[in-house]
């Protein structure tokens, strides 16, 4: 299996195309535009197996993986747990990134693939983002959505468990908006 980082050309069109039709969230407003200040801060992972089908290798899973990097990114839980003050959160953030979205294709059938993904980007991902954006991440967060999936692949990578949204979205800019409620893993 190849974990290949995707930064532009058709396999780029390729993944976004396996996100929209297979993911439940889609591809479309992985990332408020307006909330990037450096809009390369994205990086996309394609994990391939070493097998072809019609000539061509075909990926089991996607990754995406988006900077924190917008002041207003809180998380109560996150922030208590590393240790974080406003000042501090501020400074760090860039360090620290998202895994928008995580897709299985539905039909692979392959026992703990999930959370060996998960070891081995995490493993890779600091080298990478430096290569491309010029600074390391140190830490890893994701946020499952709790009536749908149980979490069980993150915490058999060693993801740990810190805690639950509150229900609200980012872009809840009058608390009017209800989501669901996500656990949060780092």
């Amino acid at each position: 299996m190849e974990i290949k980082a995707i930064h532009d050309g058709e396999l780029l069109g390729f993944f976004k195309c396996l996100i929209h039709c297979y993911h439940y969230l889609g591809f479309s407003g992985t990332v408020p535009k307006s909330k990037i200040k450096n809009q390369n801060d994205k990086l996309k992972f394609k994990v391939i197996f070493a097998f072809c089908i019609l000539s061509f290798d075909f990926p089991p899973a996607c990754l995406l993986f988006a900077l924190n990097s917008f002041q207003g990114w809180k998380s109560a839980p996150r922030d208590d747990f590393i240790g974080w003050d406003d000042r501090a959160r501020k400074a760090n953030l860039k360090f620290l990134t998202n895994n928008m979205r995580f897709l299985i294709l539905p039909w692979v059938r392959v026992p703990h693939l999930a959370s060996h993904i998960l070891g081995r980007v995490a493993r890779r991902i600091s080298s990478d983002w430096m290569e491309k954006y010029g600074h390391p991440i140190y830490l890893l967060e994701t946020f499952v959505e709790r009536e749908r999936f149980q979490g069980i692949c993150y915490q058999a990578a060693n993801w740990i468990y810190v805690g639950q949204t509150k229900g609200r979205s980012r872009n809840d800019r009058y608390n009017s908006l209800k989501v669901a409620i996500k656990d949060i893993y780092l």
